[in-house]
């Protein structure tokens, strides 16, 4: 039996790390049930996977708008404290979310900047549903830094993974089925 180095670190991988967000962006969705009342905002999420820890270069903080970092700092330390913070956000505050490889969520939230060019090889296919969230989202999905967005529609449920420019769109009616976890 080998001993394990007390300072090890083991981190989730990346993969692991976008399912874990769509887990959480699935359950917020399915859990609220208020979805078709007319007039009725639903919980909003949007979260930005970077590989490094600074966002200034494409982001402008969002003041008052920070993450509950008190009870939870890492996504994968306690899926449940996660989602709980993430619900509590969905509904109170606005702003994307940015989270590290490693898992470390920034207190801050932020307003993603727009790009004023977008890399002359790559093609976004933007779709009629897409608002304010979903735009940014998968313009910011080209983004060297960036390895994926993802949003929780506050509209109508939808889940939507954004990557290189590309999506994968989730209805709220096909949540919770069979789990689609990341290859």
């Amino acid at each position: 039996m080998t001993d394990l180095d007390p300072l090890r670190v083991e981190y989730t991988t990346v993969t692991k790390l976008i399912d874990f967000l769509k887990y959480a962006v699935e359950s917020i969705s399915l859990g609220f049930d208020r979805w078709d009342e007319e007039y009725v905002r639903g919980p909003g999420l949007y979260f930005v996977i970077v590989t490094g820890v600074h966002s200034g270069s494409y982001a402008d903080s969002l003041g008052e708008n920070t993450w509950p970092t008190d009870s939870c700092r890492v996504v994968s330390e306690d899926l449940d404290s996660f989602v709980e913070a993430a619900r509590t956000v969905g509904f109170t505050r606005d702003g994307a979310v940015i989270i590290s490889t490693d898992g470390t969520i920034q207190g801050q939230m932020v307003r993603v900047k727009s790009q004023s060019s977008v890399e002359d090889n790559t093609t976004i296919d933007y779709a009629d549903w897409m608002g304010t969230k979903h735009l940014s989202a998968i313009e910011v999905s080209v983004r060297a830094e960036v390895v994926a967005a993802i949003t929780l529609s506050e509209e109508d449920g939808r889940m939507s993974v954004f990557q290189d420019g590309g999506y994968e769109d989730y209805q709220r009616h096909e949540l919770g089925g069979e789990w689609r976890p990341t290859d």
